[in-house]
């Protein structure tokens, strides 16, 4: 049974990095001479990201070190990150899912399930009960927390609602997935580490689904585009990849492992796999009509283009999020089905995300 997606929210921190203020935190953190600070220089040019949100920057006009006074002459422990994620969480979640609640027209009181996605930090309670609270929702409110799952973690989260929704044709399920990857900014010099610096970023996205679909529109109502239905979704973990890329809880943060090898093994698999997957749901390629591509970077995206053969318009909402946003790790899939839909994008969608395994995680819309 199809489930409907009846509205979607998104949220970002109020301040922005931009790409040069970026650069020149990248150099104070992690450059220790002049080579280090020009491939930084270059590597921040080649993210595709112009200008990135954090919960970390203060409003200021001053110096780099006055806006970001988190990152200063000491390295902060996993422990202070932590307890900066606690405080921080929350307000974002909120703001996301009272716009994904008003988009859909739901009551928070009529919302059965909360399904709560993230990566970037763990506290008990979590966000859910600032959710419960704030919103509020009914305390009775089933609730399921999806973590570490990295950049796919929304597509998880979208199986779990799926299956709620499912099962009972009166259960409306909340999803929010939230990320504060600023929180684990990496100093020092470590050629993987400082990739993950210049493409990752803070936001929240939160998406309503139910069995039935949305309320009728009254008279003299003004029309809207149709939500959304969520059809199906895959997985596979693609072989001999697991060094591949990892999501590590250190001393000081979460730490990123991003081979270069990431895009090369995506393009070899992907593929054969996403045919096989799409002829069991009686389509091919060519029958999709949209595609959300997590954007992982400019090279995967550009290598998933490569190898599904995929205009450079099919990744144009991709790069525009990465462009605007930067990588928001699970939120950002999020983000780039709330831009499609808005621009009324031919169906049916299917939304691609990759992470830690490597997993490919997949999800139909129509």
């Amino acid at each position: 049974m199809p489930v409907t997606r009846l509205g979607i929210g998104t949220a970002l921190p109020p301040h922005r990095l931009s790409q040069a203020e970026s650069a020149a935190m990248a150099q104070r953190l992690s450059a220790t001479n002049d080579a280090q600070a020009t491939l930084l220089r270059r590597l921040q040019r080649r993210s595709g990201v112009a200008c990135r949100h954090s919960v970390l920057l203060a409003d200021a006009d001053g110096p780099l070190q006055e806006r970001l006074p988190f990152y200063g002459d000491a390295n902060p422990t996993t422990a202070e990150r932590m307890a900066r994620f606690a405080a921080e969480a929350g307000p974002l979640a909120l703001m996301a899912t009272s716009a994904a609640l008003a988009a859909a027209a739901v009551d928070p009181a009529a919302i059965t399930h909360l399904v709560t996605v993230c990566c970037t930090g763990f506290q008990a309670p979590g966000f859910d009960l600032d959710l419960i609270q704030g919103l509020p929702l009914d305390p009775n409110v089933a609730r399921t927390q999806v973590g570490f799952m990295g950049c796919h973690g929304a597509l998880n989260g979208l199986r779990v609602a799926h299956a709620f929704a499912q099962a009972d044709a009166s259960a409306r399920v909340l999803l929010c997935a939230l990320e504060l990857c600023s929180l684990h900014q990496q100093l020092g010099w470590h050629p993987e580490r400082v990739v993950a610096n210049a493409l990752f970023a803070d936001g929240a996205a939160a998406t309503v689904l139910a069995a039935a679909g949305p309320p009728a529109a009254g008279a003299g109502a003004l029309p809207v585009a149709p939500p959304w239905r969520l059809l199906a979704s895959g997985s596979t973990l693609l072989p001999d990849s697991a060094d591949a890329m990892a999501w590590t809880i250190g001393d000081h943060g979460f730490e990123m492992g991003l081979s270069p090898r990431v895009p090369a093994l995506i393009a070899a698999r992907l593929a054969p796999w996403l045919d096989g997957w799409l002829d069991a749901q009686g389509l091919d390629r060519a029958a999709i009509g949209s595609w959300a591509l997590h954007p992982g970077g400019p090279r995967l995206l550009e290598s998933v283009r490569e190898c599904l053969d995929l205009p450079a318009s099919a990744i144009e909402p991709s790069t525009a999020v990465l462009r605007e946003c930067g990588n928001m790790s699970s939120a950002t899939i999020l983000f780039i089905l709330d831009r499609l839909q808005r621009a009324g994008a031919p169906l049916p969608c299917l939304a691609l995300a990759f992470g830690p395994g490597l997993c490919v995680e997949a999800a139909l819309l129509g």
